[in-house]
């Protein structure tokens, strides 16, 4: 079948693509690759692969395509889910023989619902769906395709058993040749990445159990299955050459350094090849593994630090000791490796007090950047079933979105209203940027590098505006 795959339009901004730990606008424009679509894409020979919001594309220019199409496979979200059915509802509109299915993490938890709310969805692949769309593109029987959820000719939701998880990671083609032939590059921006870049996966799945993180509890499970770090750098190598701008490459793996030997013999092996390179780690890696991932052309971690205040982590199940993270985080520094650090306000046990140690310990550990989330119940996840339990969802709008696509605070508590939650975000960027050690290192950045300089100043603004827009809502 002729397959096209979609991100579909959405809000101003809208990250929503598979690599978004939390899909919405961001206080700074940021675009992750949509790989998981890539990479069902890369198995479906002749497929196109249309990303529209980086792109800026409307629904008008690619409602053309409605037509042009046999099967249309759309990446939703629970923030996005309304707006990708709509788009759904219109392309079948346009075309009413163009067979439409949805996958993402919302559809592999609620594949029922889903169906159930639109005549125009006709399936939802559950879980890892790569092989499941692959087998619906080549036109077999839905009702013999593991992994899908269908509605049949007389109209009836029907589930087909589970598909079992993909242990041979090296059997997947590689993504980066469907980013060569069909996106801009150059439209991906990440505020603490170097620009261009690019990011894909080098294994799915994280041993942590986090109550929040969405992607282990609903799509890639709890055992880090990986590439071979030979596959990996094959297709590293292809993409140096098809992506010469290209100065960084981040593995969007849920937590790389789960695997400290994997880790340390794939980075030896991209030193051979001299590129920069990053990725998400738990502040828990010795400072031996660091450093040879240093020497190897490491530039950045992204670390989940998400609060300062032990008992929290243990609320969420972090497996995360505070003190562990501070030497973690110190030995980062004395190796010169950048941090960009994330952290979560309104999670479990949060009080007005743990929101101050938080900040203080942000300040404290001081990573170069920093991102500060709402807490996100996503349908799926331990936190969500956890709010509903206890009456905490102030919210029961699962899109979790304000009309402008940034986040709201959906939980609440007795002693902490989702209010002073929603506030904190902004004491929170204000007391870690607005100091003067934090400004002069900006400042002294943007004087070393003209790009920096321009690249920042656009980010200010993205981000003054940010704030004026969270005061418009709140007030």
């Amino acid at each position: 079948m002729r397959t096209l795959f979609l991100q579909a339009p959405s809000y101003d901004g809208f990250d929503g693509g598979a690599g978004a730990r939390y899909q919405m606008r961001r206080e700074v424009r940021s675009f992750w690759y949509p790989t998981w679509l890539a990479q069902a894409a890369a198995l479906v020979p002749d497929s196109k692969l249309v990303d529209a919001p980086p792109h800026r594309l409307s629904f008008a220019d690619i409602a053309p395509y409605a037509r042009q199409y046999d099967l249309l496979v759309v990446h939703t979200s629970s923030p996005s889910f309304l707006s990708d059915v709509k788009t759904a509802e219109a392309m079948k509109e346009l075309n009413p023989g163009l067979k439409i299915g949805l996958i993402g993490a919302k559809v592999a938890v609620q594949p029922q619902e889903s169906l159930e709310a639109s005549r125009a969805i006709d399936f939802v692949g559950r879980n890892e769906f790569d092989y499941t769309i692959k087998e619906v593109a080549e036109g077999r029987d839905l009702g013999k395709i593991v992994g899908l959820s269908y509605r049949n000719a007389d109209g009836i939701v029907v589930h087909n058993s589970d598909r079992a998880i993909l242990e041979d990671m090296d059997a997947l083609p590689f993504v980066t040749p469907v980013y060569k032939r069909d996106l801009v590059v150059e439209n991906y921006f990440g505020g603490y990445l170097k620009h261009p870049y690019i990011s894909f996966y080098t294994g799915r799945g994280c041993k942590s159990r986090c109550t929040f993180c969405l992607w282990p509890q609903t799509v890639g499970g709890h055992r880090y299955r990986v590439r071979s770090v030979g596959h990996v750098i094959e297709e590293l190598t292809w993409a140096k050459t098809a992506f010469p701008q290209v100065k960084e490459f981040f593995f969007d793996d849920d937590t790389l350094t789960d695997n400290l030997p994997r880790v340390e013999a794939l980075a030896k092996e991209i030193g051979k090849l001299g590129l920069t390179w990053s990725c998400n780690a738990k502040a828990n890696v010795p400072y031996e593994t660091l450093k040879v991932m240093k020497d190897n052309g490491l530039r950045l971690l992204l670390v989940g630090y998400e609060s300062g205040n032990q008992q929290i982590l243990y609320n969420i199940k972090k497996g995360m000791r505070v003190d562990v993270a501070r030497r973690f985080t110190k030995d980062c520094h004395d190796l010169g490796i950048v941090i960009h650090g994330t952290f979560i306000v309104g999670l479990p046990g949060e009080t007005k007090e743990t929101i101050e140690e938080t900040i203080r310990f942000a300040q404290e550990v001081n990573p170069h950047t920093i991102q500060v989330s709402l807490a996100a119940p996503y349908p799926g996840t331990f936190l969500y079933n956890q709010a509903r339990e206890n009456n905490w969802l102030h919210h029961e709008d699962e899109e979790l979105l304000t009309d402008l696509g940034t986040q709201i605070a959906p939980i609440s508590y007795p002693h902490l209203s989702h209010t002073e939650i929603f506030d904190s975000v902004e004491a929170f960027y204000k007391r870690f940027y607005f100091r003067a050690p934090k400004i002069a290192a900006i400042v002294g950045e943007m004087v070393r590098s003209p790009e920096m300089m321009k690249r920042r100043l656009r980010e200010g603004v993205e981000f003054f505006r940010f704030l004026r827009e969270r005061r418009d809502l709140a007030g």
